[in-house]
């Protein structure tokens, strides 16, 4: 999924928001797979793996604070993502999502988002390391939103390297360690005006996976749910780069997931890093419905050439 941005107004920020174990026996491989490696789609920073996917739906809540003459706004985003394998190695795909924003002393605007094209292609993996690279571009079309909600006419691009890396190549004498995973973006947006400044993107999210550790480190009992469990800590962060854009924004969103066959269902609080990204904490869920393990015959595959 996306980004949370603070630099940028919210019906901006929020468009940039835009996310039992698949590695046990007997259940679904629905998603990123490298070697023993279950790397699950992430909520708050995208994952490096061109698939197919469908996050329906996301749905958050925070409290922006107010500055430049803007009041504080409290926002409800709910969101969607659909994105679909093309050729091997590479899916495109789109997100929006639904505002309802309550700046402070006034009502509730609501209204769409502007529409986010997605794209992505994976240079590099290795399944021995649990490693892969990958880059994308991020196309928000201006004028495709709610005005109401404050939308800006101008388009963004961003494009992004993703990375993930699991350590289960770690020695045995580090096995606690093995099941740890990172995977992160970083991007570089651009404007088509000069109404808001440049930004340069950072996401990362830390992961501890509990049915890594229970199929290939050691099986410690965990019962269900936990056993297909993978607690995590992500960090989106937002850098302007020019025209008085300020200080770098940004939350810590520590959280978990929870893996079923067909869906996964995470939840993360948002925390800001710094008192110009905001003075609460805000929440955020997902559901991700593997369609490619429920509709085998369309999804799970791309459209052109072989797996």
């Amino acid at each position: 999924m996306g980004k949370i941005c603070f630099g940028l107004r919210p019906a901006r920020a929020f468009a940039l928001l835009a996310t039992a174990s698949c590695c046990a026996p007997g259940m679904a491989l629905a998603h990123g797979i490298l070697g023993n490696r279950f790397f699950p789609p992430t909520i708050t920073t995208d994952d490096p793996f061109a698939a197919d996917e469908l996050a329906l739906p996301t749905i958050s809540f925070f409290r922006y604070p107010g500055g430049a003459g803007n009041p504080a706004t409290r926002v409800i985003d709910s969101g969607f993502e659909f994105d679909k394998l093309i050729i091997p190695r590479l899916s495109i795909g789109f997100a929006d999502d639904y505002l309802a924003q309550k700046p402070q002393g006034s009502t509730t605007s609501t209204g769409w988002d502007n529409i986010t094209l997605i794209s992505k292609y994976e240079l590099y993996t290795s399944d021995r390391h649990e490693a892969i690279i990958s880059v994308g571009l991020n196309t928000t079309l201006g004028g495709t939103g709610s005005p109401n909600v404050g939308n800006p006419s101008y388009t963004t691009f961003t494009p992004t390297l993703y990375f993930g890396k699991g350590f289960g190549d770690l020695p045995d004498a580090l096995a606690p360690l093995q099941p740890i995973a990172i995977t992160g973006t970083l991007g570089q947006s651009f404007q088509t005006s000069a109404a808001d400044p440049n930004m340069f993107q950072t996401g990362i999210a830390l992961e501890y996976s509990l049915p890594y550790l229970q199929q290939h480190v050691q099986d410690i009992g965990l019962p269900a749910p936990f056993k297909n469990m993978i607690p995590l800590v992500e960090f989106a962060l937002q850098t302007p780069e020019n025209r008085g854009g300020g200080p770098t924004t940004g939350t810590i969103n520590p959280g978990v997931l929870w893996e079923t066959p067909d869906v996964q269902f995470g939840v993360e609080a948002i925390i800001p890093i710094n008192n110009h990204s905001g003075h609460n904490i805000g929440a955020i869920f997902q559901m991700q419905i593997y369609i490619d393990d429920l509709m085998p015959k369309i999804f799970g595959h791309p459209i052109f050439g072989d797996n």
